[in-house]
């Protein structure tokens, strides 16, 4: 009886841990835009699904809404500061936190979406201001410059990543000539290690982390290169030269099956590259210039890879092997994509919220409304949660439900 109980108490505590150290992440829980939830409306009504709730006072912003600990966490500015806004899960303010100075000037508002980690949340500046805060009552447990305590530089329109959490490590990029990307212990910010990368600016991407076989890899997109690294001690893999106009790569790469393909917009578009067993580059499978999506995103179910294009302003479906053409459609604005449970949710710059059904071959409108609250530019990623569609824009949050 005295194994058995020490055994259930093991399980307890294993249960306990693994809760509290689960980790949000960047679009959706395994960061690929796709969200795990099931029994969604396979039609809108005419006026478009059903707003449950808004909430008006997140300040100026462009992130994306994180969920954890049953509360809402999201960031915005207030006369120049960064807060992050604390909700219930039925729109009501718990509480607001400061982090920091935010980006006042070009578009201005914060960028980094929260990534919350049991009771601990971090929060990258558009300044280069690396925030560690309890997630309960604020409190900073640690902040880092990446610009004076590391060597990175600003970007022209501030930084925009997200940090990336796995266990006890929080990976992030200064952009730096030497520590151009770097690994940190997440409760201390203490440095694990650094690595030059190819010393290019960092571009407003958030990392992609892929557990293989045999190692973890990073791969992120800098101002002229994909780089792949070492996620063990940084060291640098592989890289590609992939640069564009405005040095702005926003979209974190999309892995599967032994490939990660990579994409910017200004025309640029994406490219398909082949790893080995250790995550080694061995060829460039295709190239394609016409899925250009500059921040909005892509995602892969069935063997496609769909997004929309910058210059090339449609939505497109590619196939994942061959980069082949499925459909090309120009009915909606360009934008932002995620998905769930068989369908597509595309958020345009034009205001536009649609639904279209995951056919490779068939660009079908199932559901359509316009988001007409809040002002500024339509650029941020919405958010599936517990059967509900959650769209930022500027100082509001509009949940929707589509279940």
């Amino acid at each position: 009886m005295k194994a058995i109980a020490i055994t259930v108490l093991g399980m307890i505590c294993f249960m306990a841990s693994a809760q509290e150290t689960a980790t949000t992440k960047w679009r959706g829980p395994t960061g690929d835009g796709i969200y795990h939830e099931t029994g969604l409306l396979d039609k809108w009504p005419e006026s478009g699904p059903t707003m449950i709730w808004h909430f008006d006072e997140l300040g100026l912003g462009y992130s994306s809404p994180s969920f954890a600990n049953g509360r809402i966490y999201i960031t915005g500015m207030v006369d120049h500061t960064g807060y992050v806004f604390v909700l219930s899960e039925s729109g009501e303010l718990i509480d607001r936190f400061e982090y920091g100075e935010e980006f006042y000037t070009s578009y201005p508002g914060s960028r980094s979406t929260v990534t919350v980690a049991g009771e601990l949340m971090y929060i990258i500046s558009a300044r280069g201001g690396l925030v560690c805060m309890n997630s309960g009552n604020g409190e900073i447990r640690w902040e880092i410059n990446l610009f004076k305590d590391f060597d990175g530089k600003n970007l022209q329109w501030g930084m925009n990543e997200t940090p990336l959490v796995d266990g006890n490590i929080l990976y992030c990029t200064p952009g730096g000539s030497r520590r151009n990307m770097v690994a940190l212990n997440r409760f201390t910010g203490k440095l694990i290690w650094e690595s030059r990368g190819k010393g290019n600016l960092s571009a407003y991407c958030t990392p992609l982390l892929v557990e293989l076989s045999s190692r973890k890899i990073l791969i992120t997109h800098t101002e002229k290169n994909i780089i792949c690294l070492d996620a063990k001690d940084g060291k640098l893999l592989w890289s590609h030269y992939h640069a564009n106009t405005y040095a702005i790569h926003p979209n974190t790469p999309i892995y599967n099956d032994g490939s990660v393909f990579c994409f910017s917009g200004s025309g640029q578009g994406g490219v398909m590259i082949e790893l080995n067993e250790f995550g080694n580059m061995k060829r460039v499978k295709w190239v394609d210039k016409t899925l250009d999506s500059k921040m909005g995103g892509a995602v892969l179910l069935d063997g496609y890879i769909y997004g929309s294009g910058e210059l090339n302003r449609s939505w497109k479906s590619l196939n994942w092997e061959t980069g082949e053409q499925g459909y090309s459609s120009s009915i909606v604005g360009q934008g932002v994509i995620i998905s769930a449970d068989g369908k597509l949710y595309l958020y345009s710059q034009r205001g536009e919220l649609v639904m279209v059904p995951v056919n490779p071959n068939e660009f079908t409108i199932t559901g359509n409304t316009r988001v007409t609250m809040g002002s500024g530019q339509h650029w941020a990623h919405p958010v599936i949660n517990n059967g509900r569609l959650f769209v930022r824009h500027g100082n509001v949050l509009m949940a929707y439900a589509i279940r």
